[in-house]
């Protein structure tokens, strides 16, 4: 849970992205959001789905710094009513078809375009975004949004682990973005 990290992400990945959707989807909300669910998803590095720690070799169906299935996220941001037109105009900039196999392989090489495709998935959610501060919406929202397999399937224990680690990604990325703007 880096610091460092968090902000290399906003810098390299989370900035541009943004920079290539409509203006009103850039937030401090919007950022908080995407770098803790970068955190949680890929421990800000992984672009292929870490199944087994010891095994890194063993990857699991998604990618990208956003961990994106293509069945899942990439075919939702797409098709939704409210981002398709935006998934396509970022599709064109980056140089990928506006289709789910061609997006799904770009993601582990393209972080702008993982980025902004969470951010639209983001925006595909009818509740607006939670105040910066309000880990449980944040963790609400996370929930909605990329439906993560580990917690729905996942005992008690393992869905208190998996909130007790959201809540320390969601303190770096508050912690980075806010003395990134101070």
């Amino acid at each position: 849970m880096s610091i460092d990290q968090a902000n290399a992400i906003n810098r390299s990945a989370i900035t541009p992205a943004l920079r290539l959707l409509p203006p009103r989807m850039d937030t401090l909300q919007a950022r908080v959001e995407m770098l803790a669910i970068c955190g949680q998803e890929a421990d800000f590095r992984h672009r292929w789905q870490v199944v087994d720690p010891a095994r890194p070799e063993v990857r699991g169906p998604a990618r990208g710094l956003f961990q994106f299935e293509r069945g899942g996220g990439v075919r939702g941001v797409l098709r939704h009513a409210q981002t398709a037109a935006a998934a396509a105009a970022l599709c064109l900039t980056r140089g990928v078809a506006a289709d789910e196999r061609a997006v799904y392989e770009a993601l582990a090489g393209d972080d702008v375009l993982a980025a902004g495709f969470a951010r639209l998935l983001l925006w595909s959610d009818p509740a607006p975004l939670p105040a910066v501060g309000d880990v449980n919406g944040a963790w609400q929202l996370y929930l909605r949004t990329w439906r993560p397999g580990a917690y729905t399937n996942g005992t008690a224990a393992q869905k208190v682990r998996l909130r007790d680690k959201w809540a320390g990604y969601y303190a770096t990325a508050r912690e980075a973005l806010t003395k990134a703007s101070a």
